[in-house]
């Protein structure tokens, strides 16, 4: 082979990927929820899977893979092929996991592309309405007065309702028993049910049911109220001094995707969150649009990881 003819091939091999990247999408995608029907990430991550579709012109599938505090279908995704036709709608649990989980079969930096961030949310501390509490005061002092006896539901150990939860105890040295579940929904349903007693849960999925009266608000986890349950006071001014949580979530793909397939699927997902349909639906379950680029995203998801470290080490929370 002359030096020519390698050079020429060379190019040719190099061109390869790039000239896929912009036939890409040319089947429709599958969009990976790692939590279960009914929660705030399988909420949002319809709305937005819906808005991708429309705007790559490929239906984009939900695929609802809970479990594990996410980390079942986070490690689908993590173990796909590099084509960009399986992509993950992960929340913050991804910045927990990685030390609440001693044993994972996938590496988040190595086996996962940033693509975007797509909003944010407070979550919302509800109990039962049976409960004889009116208040985030009157909750702490029943816990405190019956040390055991009441209890929390989380979407399962290690995602963001039950690090809230475990910092809200921590705070406030309470004694509540953690019952996981395997996504929002179901927790909520027992919650709902007067299974279990309370939960820090996204607004998304416990607004509706604090509107019709099914559960009680005792306090939103953001230093500032929503706009979207104004009358609902915020821990912080409840007392819990300095209490700031927040749900993010983001969409990534699988590692080493092509850049252009990434670069492709973020001004995608930016048209679709630019689109004012999309926001109002965003504003309806209290959540706020956000954008960024990959390497930002994969920044604040390394930051993230970092502060969230020592909130799990601080918790003694642990997960296998």
């Amino acid at each position: 082979m002359s030096a020519r003819t390698a050079i020429v091939l060379a190019a040719l091999f190099a061109a390869a990927p790039l000239a896929h990247a912009q036939k890409y999408p040319e089947r429709p995608i599958r969009m990976v929820v790692p939590f279960a029907p009914g929660g705030g990430t399988d909420i949002i991550g319809r709305i937005v899977g819906q808005g991708l579709g429309e705007t790559l012109g490929q239906p984009v599938v939900i695929d609802n893979r809970g479990g594990a505090g996410s980390t079942l279908g986070t490690e689908i995704v993590a173990k796909s092929p590099s084509d960009g036709y399986t992509l993950l709608f992960g929340n913050i649990s991804l910045a927990f996991n990685v030390t609440l989980y001693t044993k994972l079969r996938y590496d988040t930096r190595r086996d996962l592309t940033p693509v975007t961030l797509a909003a944010v949310q407070p979550n919302i501390v509800v109990i039962n309405p049976g409960l004889p509490a009116k208040n985030l005061k009157e909750f702490i002092e029943l816990s405190r007065a019956n040390p055991g006896k009441y209890n929390y539901a989380s979407a399962g150990v290690g995602s963001g309702t039950h690090l809230a939860a475990e910092l809200l105890k921590l705070i406030t040295k309470i004694d509540l028993a953690h019952i996981p579940y395997k996504g929002t929904g179901p927790a909520l349903s027992d919650l709902l049910g007067g299974q279990v007693n309370m939960m820090v849960s996204t607004f998304a999925s416990a607004l509706p049911h604090v509107k019709t009266g099914r559960m009680r608000a005792l306090g939103v986890t953001t230093i500032k109220r929503s706009p979207a349950a104004p009358e609902v006071p915020t821990l912080d001014e409840s007392g819990i001094k300095g209490y700031d949580y927040s749900t993010w979530y983001g969409l990534l793909a699988p590692g080493r995707v092509p850049k252009a397939m990434v670069d492709r699927l973020n001004s995608a997902t930016h048209q679709v969150l630019d689109r004012n349909d999309i926001r109002q639906k965003f504003e309806q379950q209290g959540v706020d649009a956000v954008r960024n680029s990959p390497a930002e995203f994969a920044e604040y998801l390394r930051t993230e990881t970092e502060k969230w470290g020592k909130v799990v080490k601080a918790t003694g929370a642990k997960a296998e």
